[in-house]
């Protein structure tokens, strides 16, 4: 069975799909966060393609760092509340992995989806 990590990003401020949003995945180890990609979201809020494709997946700890300030303040939030957003999780089993977000520029949510 194939295992690799998609994402998705939804501002629930404006309606839409975060297009343009700037994403940083980092497989955690003992010596901290190493790098491994950098995407931006597409008009329907995801990546082009698997932020983790299957080729490269490997059991362990990772972080989604989502570049949040950034897209808010394009999109035109007064606020500078959110900046950076890291979710941080673990893959265990070669499956399909979905962590989406859903954003406003005072809170946002995440889950683990399908």
């Amino acid at each position: 069975m194939p295992g690799y990590l998609t994402t998705h990003v939804l501002d629930t401020a404006r309606g839409c799909p975060a297009a343009g949003l700037l994403i940083r995945l980092s497989r955690i180890t003992d010596a901290g966060p190493l790098p491994l990609r950098e995407m931006r979201t597409n008009s329907d809020g995801r990546t082009d393609g698997p932020i983790l494709p299957e080729a490269e997946f490997a059991p362990g700890h990772y972080e989604l760092l989502f570049h949040a300030g950034d897209y808010l303040r394009a999109a035109g939030a007064e606020s500078g509340f959110l900046d950076l957003i890291p979710i941080r999780f673990t893959l265990s089993e070669r499956v399909h992995y979905h962590v989406p977000l859903l954003l406003s520029p005072y809170g946002y949510t995440t889950y683990r989806g399908s």
